[in-house]
């Protein structure tokens, strides 16, 4: 089975798409998909469509659906192949596993690249970083299932997906910024601190990167709006570091120059 949940959502097996279009057992797909080759209890997925106050006909209505998967399923299996549409689509004690392997989905293409980019950072190997975290953030197409509506459950798991995003962004940025990549990442960085104006790692990120481009007063002016931000929305100041780094800028310390904004740390 090929599984894509960063995105649109899809599932194929043997080139037949599997998802149904009607929302509630597209939901209940998509989270057996992210869970792969592990039991969703029956309460996780009640849950998940209904919040905490089900109907009285919910596990009968569950029931109903996981049917309506595995009609999907028997339709793209073949026909005299090893494993049923209940084989794949499989009922556990109090629960249902969706037993395919974790390397059928996408997220853990992307968590699998990003652990390894990760290494290489912290090694200090920043080209093979840079290469191995792009080639992670390729995996995405969009919004992680941006076709499904998300219940309790799964907006949980699309907000820790995207949290995910977000650092492997930082930490590519981290390597591409110590291999003196900092005038390609400009755009990039002006867009992601307008997406997240309270960021201080991806603002700090930004003022280097002006700083090194010869840019030092739009370094500054990060800064200003940043903390303008922070006052206005939570009645806070930006972080000792950042204003360190401020105050480097401001008198154009020659360390910047090999400086490091490395997840929630400036060194």
């Amino acid at each position: 089975m090929d599984v894509k949940i960063l995105g649109s959502f899809e599932a194929t097996e043997n080139g037949i798409a599997l998802p149904p279009t009607a929302g509630k057992p597209r939901q209940v797909l998509a989270l057996l998909a992210l869970q792969a080759g592990q039991v969703v209890p029956v309460s996780t997925l009640m849950e998940e469509l209904w919040g905490t106050e089900p109907p009285r006909s919910a596990q009968t209505t569950l029931q109903t659906y996981i049917l309506q998967l595995r009609k999907r399923l028997a339709a793209a299996l073949p026909a005299n192949g090893p494993r049923s549409a209940k084989d794949v689509l499989a009922t556990r004690y109090a629960g249902y596993l969706l037993d395919i392997t974790p390397e059928e989905v996408d997220v853990h293409t992307f968590e699998r690249l990003t652990a390894a980019g990760r290494r290489a950072l912290g090694l200090g190997d920043r080209e093979t970083a840079s290469r191995l975290l792009r080639a992670a953030l390729a995996v995405w197409r969009g919004r992680a299932l941006v076709d499904v509506h998300t219940g309790m459950r799964l907006s949980v798991e699309v907000t820790r997906l995207e949290e995910s995003r977000l650092m492997a962004v930082e930490a590519r940025v981290e390597a591409d910024l110590a291999l003196g990549r900092h005038h390609a990442l400009l755009s990039e960085l002006a867009v992601l601190t307008a997406r997240h104006p309270m960021h201080e790692n991806i603002c700090a990120q930004y003022m280097v990167a002006l700083y090194r481009s010869g840019q030092q007063w739009r370094a500054l002016e990060a800064f200003t709006t940043l903390r303008s931000c922070l006052v206005e929305e939570l009645g806070v100041s930006p972080s000792p570091k950042l204003q360190e780094l401020q105050r480097a800028i401001l008198v154009s310390d020659p360390e910047l120059d090999r400086f490091t904004v490395r997840g929630d740390l400036m060194v």
